[in-house]
């Protein structure tokens, strides 16, 4: 999908997040960017499950502790993955 087809606009925002799964725990990322249908987390591929997999994650060092959203795992680059909400 190219950015012209894109549903959501992509915003460049670093922030923290705590991903978590039975497969690994917890695991703290960064963000490179996020958009009303998801995140995209910059970490090594190889240590989270496959393209399909739903994930929870929670935004840190806010003020107020942040929900706790469930996300898809949707695509997978060598520099992170593509998260999408559900």
């Amino acid at each position: 999908m190219t950015n012209e087809n894109r549903r959501y606009p992509r915003i460049p925002v670093r922030c923290r997040v705590l991903i978590t799964h039975d497969s690994f725990g917890e695991l703290m990322v960064q963000t490179r960017d996020i958009s009303d249908g998801g995140i995209f987390i910059v970490t090594d591929p190889q240590e989270m499950p496959p393209v399909g997999t739903q994930v929870r994650g929670q935004v840190q060092g806010m003020l107020m502790d942040a929900p706790i959203v469930d996300m898809l795992i949707v695509r997978v680059e060598p520099g992170g993955l593509g998260l999408k909400f559900v």
